[in-house]
């Protein structure tokens, strides 16, 4: 009884037939090779599409039209909203959040916050008076720094190219 051994390239695979079997032969470098065009009855079964039932969509939130209005899924139309913030409100934010935060032994935060005058300030008139008693940044504390994920680069020269001892190379190496 003989075993195969080998696996048949050309067993899942459909063969030319007729005239196109024999240009094949007379044209190809091997016609031993499959053509790679599988059998649609073996390759996958069952076949797609042959099966009776029929998809439907889940009902969705998104599915309903009352709760999805077109105007919420039309991006198209979604401008960026400007925000704008007048120089006295941003003075008046600017003294308000500059006033010391006392805490106490207990835990219960009392806030010494001083009412702001009706008139607001000029912005600089603002900011100068908060500068005016503190430096914020220092030799150590400084301002923050944006995180990066990698070390950034300093240049080290590195030891000389092969080259002539007492040829002109002006080309550095660095790390």
């Amino acid at each position: 009884m003989a075993i195969k051994k080998a696996a048949d390239s050309t067993l899942y695979h459909l063969s030319p037939k007729g005239f196109w079997k024999k240009f094949r032969e007379a044209v190809s470098a091997n016609p031993e090779v499959s053509s790679g065009l599988p059998v649609a009855g073996i390759n996958r079964y069952p076949p797609p599409a042959s099966r009776p039932e029929r998809y439907s969509t889940p009902a969705t939130k998104a599915s309903d039209p009352a709760q999805n209005p077109y105007w919420k899924r039309d991006v198209r139309r979604v401008y960026p909203q400007l925000s704008v913030v007048a120089q006295s409100d941003l003075s008046t934010l600017l003294i308000q959040h500059s006033k010391s935060q006392m805490i106490s032994a207990t835990g219960n935060k009392e806030i010494s916050v001083e009412q702001v005058s009706d008139q607001s300030l000029d912005l600089t008139r603002a900011i100068s008076n908060l500068s005016e008693g503190a430096r914020f940044y220092t030799e150590s504390k400084l301002p923050p720094m944006l995180p990066i994920a990698y070390r950034r680069w300093m240049p080290q020269l590195s030891p000389p190219a092969p080259h002539d001892h007492f040829s002109y190379f002006p080309m550095l190496l660095y790390r």
